[in-house]
């Protein structure tokens, strides 16, 4: 029986259970994979003080993220192919961040539609928005979200153009996999996996196949996913964008203390600052190097998260001294349903709320709302 106590063991037993290419495609970055590695490798440099003899019971966790009460500043990130984890990925992953009393965000490129989502839980969820070429299915997949209930629109804005990221050309990625002598030979060591698929009917892009024009199955989603990236959106993009959901508006993607100011000008109720878990423009900074200056810029107009090399809860601590309102999570959620199922996601939830508790008492508080810089050795106060 393997003993589970870190995301580093829900990634060993994913890497196990998973197909080469879905596993790859979680856990992969751009080009050399630079920007990738510092999301993480940058966070260990950041030291915390260590406090002793204070009062340390009654320890709470609990804050909130665009007004929503969470049970820690924690998010399930939105990950495209979540479905292909873990047959019904998204609809699992959504089950257990509710339970546990975190915001689940499902991305447009999701397996599970937005409805089979919205069916299998009773809150609301937060959906994730790319911006498409064609206009008239962005705008009904904005009237989807909001007909499913879901309580806010992640807008993401780095995606205009796609990042290279050799493994997934290497692998041939496709949902679901092609039967090539390869694939299907991988295919072979993993038989939770192929048992699960077996028994779920969701084996394609829920939100676009048999919505957009011209989609009716995967032969004619490759050619309409590849036509409709649009490298021409823009902040007024993101205005039309607005008006038509009208609700709370969350803004993704963001790197450089003047992309954050447009943001907070635009009008969204908070931004995130993410290099797209290093899967974009390979040769940036990383997320947790880009957050303090952002946060410099603009903390006091709007609310800032940050995701990108989140692997513990000593990093969401870390990312919340340093001014961030919500941390998100994506690779160790994805790790955990690979590895177990629902049962992995909520034990990934269970391991950073663990470390996340521990290290905040070490540092001798007991509330996450009193986090500050002040945790932290050698940062600027």
């Amino acid at each position: 029986m393997t003993i589970i106590t870190t995301i580093d063991d829900l990634q060993c037993l994913a890497k196990r259970r998973v197909p080469r290419m879905f596993y790859d495609y979680a856990d992969a970055g751009s080009w050399t994979e630079s920007t990738y590695r510092a999301n993480s490798a940058d966070f260990a440099s950041i030291k915390f003080r260590q406090r002793v003899a204070v009062n340390l019971a009654n320890r709470t966790l609990a804050s909130t993220m665009v007004g929503q009460a969470v049970s820690m500043p924690v998010a399930l990130a939105p990950t495209g192919l979540t479905g292909m984890q873990h047959a019904d990925g998204e609809i699992l992953a959504a089950r257990a961040a509710e339970r546990f009393g975190v915001p689940f965000t499902l991305s447009t490129m999701s397996i599970c539609s937005i409805e089979d989502v919205a069916a299998h839980t009773s809150k609301p969820f937060w959906f994730q928005l790319y911006v498409m070429k064609d206009r008239d299915f962005i705008e009904r997949l904005i009237e989807r979200a909001r007909a499913a209930g879901c309580s806010a629109l992640v807008l993401t804005l780095d995606l205009q153009v796609l990042g290279q990221r050799h493994k997934d050309i290497r692998n041939g990625l496709s949902a679901p996999p092609k039967p090539t002598r390869s694939t299907i030979i991988n295919l072979m060591t993993k038989p939770r996996w192929c048992l699960g698929m077996l028994g779920t009917r969701r084996h394609g892009f829920g939100n676009i196949v048999g919505h957009a024009k011209s989609v009716s199955d995967m032969s004619s989603l490759s050619a309409w996913t590849t036509q409709q990236f649009d490298p021409s959106l823009s902040w007024d993009d993101v205005e039309w964008i607005k008006k038509r959901w009208g609700g709370t508006l969350i803004i993704k993607g963001i790197m450089d203390p003047d992309d954050a100011r447009l943001a907070a000008d635009s009008g969204a109720d908070a931004l995130i600052v993410s290099n797209h878990g290093g899967r974009q423009l390979d040769g940036a900074q990383s997320s947790i190097a880009a957050l303090g200056p952002i946060v410099e810029a603009v903390g006091k107009r709007i609310e800032v998260h940050m995701d990108g090399g989140v692997r513990s809860g000593q990093d969401v601590l870390r990312a919340v001294a340093m001014g961030a309102r919500g941390v998100y999570i994506g690779r160790p959620f994805l790790y955990g349903l690979g590895a177990m199922g629902e049962a992995g996601v909520t034990k990934c939830l269970d391991i950073i709320r663990n470390e996340l508790d521990l290290t905040m008492a070490f540092c001798g508080l007991r509330d996450i709302q009193d986090v500050d810089r002040r945790i932290l050795l050698d940062q600027e106060r």
